[in-house]
């Protein structure tokens, strides 16, 4: 799947939605439905640790500059502020069949899932 269309594009908003994360940006969605971690320069951090939530709004108003998705393996975006979000897409680190699904409109119609 081609995430190319992030790139450069800024974090408009973080929704934490009851049991997935959506990201959005000026027209693309990234819709994740396992918690990724946040790679900040001196440590990471994982869903339900202490600043998990706002180290991932303080992305807002960054712009992506490396978009990664490897099928069965991971996902990874990397922020102008060399802040990382990466998801493991191994089937032994997901809850279910799907990790996410991203949408290059933001709409539901044409949404992609992996």
């Amino acid at each position: 799947m081609d995430l190319s269309t992030i790139l450069g594009e800024e974090l408009v908003a973080v929704e934490f939605v009851q049991d997935h994360l959506q990201l959005r940006f000026d027209g693309p969605l990234l819709t994740l439905y396992a918690w990724p971690h946040v790679l900040l320069s001196e440590y990471s951090l994982a869903f339900g640790e202490p600043e998990y939530r706002n180290a991932l709004c303080t992305l807002i108003g960054e712009k992506v500059e490396e978009a990664t998705l490897e099928e069965g393996d991971s996902l990874t975006l990397r922020f102008e502020n060399d802040t990382v979000i990466a998801l493991s897409l191994r089937e032994e680190d997901l809850d279910g069949p799907e990790a996410g699904a991203f949408s290059p409109t933001g709409s539901v119609a044409d949404q992609m899932e992996f």
